[in-house]
């Protein structure tokens, strides 16, 4: 399984972080219209995203509690076009999350530029644990999380999916 460290805060304006980005040379991969089905689940948290017209199946575990944000995943991709339709009838839908995300790529993390439908901005960061391990991917992380000055923020240690449920 693989496994990310992961961070999330409400912000008010993008704008400040994409001069930041821009500046430090940050690789941005464009925008992506998501749609991510979440599906009852005991272990953790089951999805079916729709990212610009092509699925993903993602199952994640994490520790929503614990004072850094490890995750450990799995993703399936699906061709078919039908795979919504499919998997709504076969599991429990709980909630669904509408977002437009602009992904930029720096040192092998993730960085998300979030507007997500009916709660607002957020930015997130998804540092993958590569071959060289935990401590390597943690360096890789707090540097970007120093260079976008992200301490001033407190961490949402929830899933958009648990964000909706609670509105």
């Amino acid at each position: 399984m693989a496994q990310n460290l992961e961070l999330k805060v409400q912000v008010n304006s993008h704008e400040s972080f994409k001069k930041i980005l821009k500046a430090i040379l940050a690789e941005y991969k464009g925008i992506l219209i998501q749609k991510d089905t979440y599906y009852k689940y005991e272990k953790g948290l089951l999805k079916l995203r729709n990212v610009n017209g092509s699925f993903e199946f993602i199952k994640y575990i994490r520790d929503e509690s614990a004072g850094t944000r490890w995750s450990n995943y799995e993703i399936l991709n699906i061709t078919s076009p039908n795979t919504e339709e499919f998997l709504n009838d076969i599991f429990v839908v709980e909630a669904v999350v509408e977002k437009t995300r602009e992904l930029f790529l720096y040192n092998n993390t993730r960085i998300h530029l979030d507007t997500v439908k009916s709660l607002g901005e957020f930015l997130e960061l998804e540092t993958v644990v590569d071959e060289n391990g935990q401590f390597d991917a943690e360096n890789r992380y707090f540097e970007i999380f120093d260079l976008l000055n992200l301490a001033q923020y407190n961490e949402i240690k929830n899933s958009y999916r648990n964000l909706i449920l609670k509105k």
